[in-house]
């Protein structure tokens, strides 16, 4: 049983590159409230936050970048090559991330948690959690996906793989495995069959459409059981002249959520959005051109942020098309300004923009919360 009264906590890990954001991005999608520990982790040695000055004492500060932010790379390099040296980096960064989950979970507004992280049994998160799933994937898979997504050599891949316990440690205690090696279709048809194994009412369902009064727009949470008319949307709106498929769009859903905007039951806009640590980035902004803009895209809009607030968020990013971007008193009234990555302030939300920002877009800010998770004690 969970150490949180009322909530039923999910510990999911897995060694690296194994698929555990995706299958956490699948749990979102069927209700869960995710929790990214290893993101929190960053967030614990950020310049500020409370892990940064024992992190520089203990490593030096040659760790540091000309930011003076705490280089992860370079720290890795040590660490990742050291037992002793992670040893002492876990110590320092694991009380910090367990505290901030605390926090994180008692807020949450969702019956069900789940917890990412690739050290939870390391970390003995799992002793809170009321189930333990593993996700799993041969080296060879592991290791194309270093290469190709992190962009690391393949001794680095093998480096990282290596550096880790042999699966079947975690596989021995885990209630679930997810073998994650095939489509995201097979992995989405092992976590639903899980999923409704412990929930098999359908009472913790996500929550699905809102239906809008005739001729009035409206907005419903997209699912995976929506992507053929997704796939159709994005062929219509997104000008690139590709044709999308659904399993373009099920693909997708390994990595962002979709809010569609509906009028008499015709879908006429959509927006692709991902929530991570604590951060909402919304990337794909399309509406029907027979629309105003001043019109749909604040009901789009203010769903995402409601939906985000929900979720905790303290930012909110928002992608845009130069085109878009020019509709200046909407984003005034809507509370958006225009920013420059590095001028975000946070290293959270400046590494959220950085790694996010489609090119030729315009980044539009905005924060939602005043008070953070990882701040100075």
């Amino acid at each position: 049983m969970s150490k949180w009264p009322g909530k039923y906590v999910i510990g999911l890990t897995g060694n690296i590159a194994t698929g555990k954001s995706v299958v956490r991005r699948m749990l979102e999608h069927l209700g869960a409230y995710g929790i990214d520990a290893d993101a929190l982790a960053h967030r614990a040695i950020a310049r500020g936050a409370p892990g940064y000055k024992p992190v520089v004492e203990m490593f030096g500060r040659w760790v540091l970048n000309a930011d003076q932010q705490i280089d992860r790379v370079r720290l890795g390099r040590v660490v990742f090559s050291d037992p002793h040296a992670l040893a002492i980096l876990e110590s320092i960064v694991h009380p910090l991330v367990g505290q901030a989950i605390d926090i994180i979970v008692q807020r949450a507004t969702q019956p069900v948690v789940v917890i990412e992280a690739i050290k939870l049994m390391e970390a003995n998160l799992h002793r809170n959690c009321d189930s333990l799933w593993v996700t799993y994937a041969p080296f060879e898979v592991q290791s194309a996906r270093l290469v190709q997504t992190r962009k690391m050599s393949e001794a680095e891949a093998r480096q990282r793989i290596q550096a880790q316990p042999p699966q079947e440690q975690k596989i021995a205690a885990a209630r679930v495995v997810i073998k994650n090696t095939g489509s995201y279709e097979d992995t989405w048809k092992q976590v639903t069959g899980a999923w409704q194994a412990i929930f098999p009412s359908g009472e913790l369902a996500a929550p699905q459409a809102r239906p809008a009064a005739r001729g009035k727009l409206g907005v419903l949470r997209g699912s995976p059981r929506h992507s053929a008319e997704i796939a159709a949307l994005f062929s219509r709106l997104a000008n690139t002249g590709r044709t999308y498929t659904r399993d373009d769009i099920m693909a997708a859903f390994g990595e962002k959520a979709f809010m569609l905007l509906q009028q008499d039951e015709r879908l006429v806009g959509v927006v692709g959005w991902q929530v991570e640590n604590l951060i909402a980035r919304t990337t794909d902004v399309l509406i029907d051109p027979a629309l105003s803009p001043l019109e749909a895209l604040p009901v789009l809009i203010n769903e995402v942020e409601r939906t985000s607030k929900d979720l905790q968020c303290e930012a909110s990013l928002l992608f845009v098309s130069r085109e878009l971007a020019e509709q200046q008193t909407l984003w005034k009234n809507l509370g958006y300004e225009t920013r420059a990555p590095r001028a975000l302030g946070v290293q959270a939300w400046q590494e959220a923009a950085i790694e996010t920002m489609p090119p030729d877009s315009v980044l539009l800010f905005k924060q939602l919360r005043v008070d953070r998770v990882m701040r100075p004690i």
